[in-house]
Order: structure tokens, then sequence, then C-alpha cells
């Protein structure tokens, strides 16, 4: 009796073995993960890329567009109505097709920029739901191997007792004959 109590309790400080084992694991495969999702690279922006999202952000807005469309009514509205000694860009209006053509030269680049680094927030952001993922995948595989190193455990403690009762049959068996 003593050597079967012995054998349980060593079968149970082996299986608690193997569950801090699998916790161990756990926990040092998740450091990495771990680590860039609570100190996630910090990006130091330039002058340069500052001022490509504020102007990517006032240049496609309504407050641009509006206040864009009424500079352009005012500037058409005095040039055709306006005196001939203060008209400055008379009827075919090239010099504000030409401003017009140098603020979309410039406007279109550093949106292009803008967008660039938004693309690359994005990138992070989704490099980070993947770590999340697999964090979570992680955490699905050890409660796996847990629950099966648990089953294991019962199904052999239950062949054990059954091939006991066995015994116990068998020689219940030979005292009757």
């Amino acid at each position: 009796m003593k050597k079967e109590t012995k054998n349980l309790l060593d079968s149970e400080d082996e299986q608690l073995k193997k569950l801090q084992e699998i916790v161990r694991k756990t926990i040092d495969e998740e450091q990495l993960i771990i680590n860039n999702l609570l100190h996630p690279p910090t990006d130091k922006l330039s002058k340069g890329q500052i001022i490509s999202d504020k102007v990517a952000n006032f240049g496609g807005s309504w407050a641009f567009i509006i206040s864009f469309f009424v500079v352009l009514l005012i500037w058409i509205v005095f040039n055709t109505i306006a005196l001939k000694n203060f008209i400055f860009d008379p009827y075919p209006f090239i010099l504000m097709n030409l401003i017009l053509s140098c603020i979309a030269a410039l406007q279109a680049p550093i949106i292009m920029m803008s967008q660039n680094r938004q693309e690359e927030k994005d990138r992070k952001r989704s490099e980070n739901d993947y770590l999340i993922n697999l964090k979570s995948e992680l955490e699905i595989r050890a409660l796996n191997q847990k629950i099966d190193l648990l089953l294991e455990e019962q199904i052999k403690i239950l062949f054990d007792s059954q091939a006991k009762q066995l015994e116990i049959l068998k020689n219940i068996e030979q005292k009757m004959k």
C-alpha cells in the first residue's frame, strides 16, 4: 500500500514538473513578443517629415478645398471687375494657372512622403498584430500541451488502477478455486 501511494505521489510530482516546464518554456518564448509590444520603437521625426504630415493633413481637408476655392474666386472676380490699372492677371489668368501648377507640383510629392510614412506606421501596426496573434497561438499551444499532459496522466492512472483491479480479481479468483 505504501509503495502504491509513493508511486502515485511520484507520478503527480512528475506531472507537476512537466506542467512547470511547459509554463517555463512558454514564458521564455513570449519574452521577445512582450518586450516588442510593451516597448515599441519610437520614431524620431525630422522637421521635413513633420511639415509633410501637416501639409498632407491640411491639403487633404475640406478647409483647404474651401479656402482654395474662395481664393481662386476672389482672384477671378478681382481680375475681371477691377479697373485696368489694378488688374495684375487679365482674363486667361496665366499667372493663376502658373501658381496652381506650382502648388500641385509641390503638394503632390509632399503628400506622397506623408503617405509613405503612414504606410510605414501601418506596416509596424500589422507587425504588432502579428506578434499578438503569435503570442495567442503560443498560449493556445501551451494550454493544449497542458491538457494533453493531464489527459495522458489521467489515462495512465486509469490503466494502472484497472491493472490493479484485474490483479485483485485474479487473486480473488485463485482464492475461490
